[in-house]
């Protein structure tokens, strides 16, 4: 696969000699790996839109949606070799790359709601996060919001001891993975495209994610439970290849900026629509059984996973988690 990522980008390469060369349009491959009518689905279409009509067709936006291109694994390495311009990938994704701060997300109830959110992403902490990928060669351009995740199995999640020995699929990170032993479930890194089918054969029970990507996967055609319990949180980082961003003509590069500014406030908008309208459609579907977690319920769970957030600190940075829960927790006005 790397030798094909490899091949790609050197006809990549070829293709774009610099951003500014000919009177051809600057194209910017935007890839992404869940479906158009999601947040960040609909997010990539309003940034093509936006940048094309800014641009007065200076730059064409080709959207691909669904990992048509690249994979999990595979879309990050891709863009830092230039056979992409554009991703979103969810921040958990970072992890893997050597920046391991951003898993700090990725730590059970480690935001309590949307407005601690914005704290986060907005602020010092959420710029400075974005900056540590430029020695990656990649440009941090915004943060798209997803939402707060609910647990979908083949049997109902209420209890602790309801995880024991359940194979939850997660995205690559260490944070995850601790998250579902804690729990005494057992976690298996698989790529989003291949959940459906690893849920419909059982090499799965279930995962964790947005009611949006649960419901646009259709996996609540394959789950016959799910548990409302906002125990974590999925975001993206809009970002960019580096090279190519600098690249970009003085004339041009602010007309895209605006772009992805406006896109990045649509896409933020309607996220909670979209978790809020998928649990409804899919609670009519009939086929998967939901329940609501009680105080108590949730209490329990927070107690069982608290030891992550202490041992993930080393990996993480407890200065990091510290800053992020009084920014996460301040009260404002």
């Amino acid at each position: 696969m790397k030798k094909f990522v490899l091949a790609a980008a050197s006809i990549a390469a070829l293709a774009l000699v610099g951003p500014a060369s000919a009177q051809s349009p600057i194209v910017i491959k935007f890839s992404h790996v869940v479906a158009t009518n999601t947040p960040k689905g609909q997010g990539a279409e309003k940034f093509k839109e936006l940048a094309e009509k800014y641009t007065n067709g200076k730059v064409k936006v080709e959207v691909y949606p669904n990992s048509q291109l690249y994979k999990d694994k595979e879309e990050v390495e891709a863009l830092q070799l230039g056979a992409v311009q554009m991703l979103a990938p969810s921040l958990a994704k970072f992890g893997p790359l050597g920046v391991k701060e951003f898993e700090v997300f990725d730590l059970p109830y480690i935001l309590p709601d949307k407005a601690a959110l914005g704290r986060i992403t907005k602020g010092p902490i959420g710029k400075a996060l974005l900056a540590k990928l430029e020695p990656k060669g990649i440009t941090g351009l915004a943060y798209w919001d997803n939402g707060f995740k609910i647990m979908t199995a083949n049997k109902p999640m209420i209890h602790v001891a309801d995880f024991q020995g359940l194979k939850m699929r997660i995205q690559s990170s260490k944070v995850l993975e601790a998250q579902f032993r804690a729990l005494g479930a057992i976690p298996q890194v698989l790529a989003f495209s291949e959940v459906y089918q690893a849920m419909q054969t059982g090499v799965i029970d279930g995962n964790e994610n947005t009611p949006s990507n649960c419901y646009t996967q259709k996996m609540h055609e394959v789950q016959k439970h799910a548990t409302i319990s906002n125990h974590g949180y999925i975001g993206y980082a809009v970002i960019v290849n580096k090279k190519f961003w600098d690249g970009l003509p003085a004339d041009v590069k602010p007309q895209v900026q605006k772009a992805m500014d406006e896109a990045t406030e649509f896409a933020n908008s309607i996220s909670q629509k979209e978790n809020d309208d998928a649990i409804a459609a899919m609670k009519k579907a009939g086929t998967t059984q939901f329940h609501d977690q009680t105080p108590a319920e949730k209490e329990e769970w927070k107690k069982a996973l608290q030891p992550v957030v202490d041992e993930m600190a080393t990996r993480v940075g407890k200065d990091l988690i510290e800053s992020f829960q009084k920014e996460a927790n301040a009260k404002t006005n």
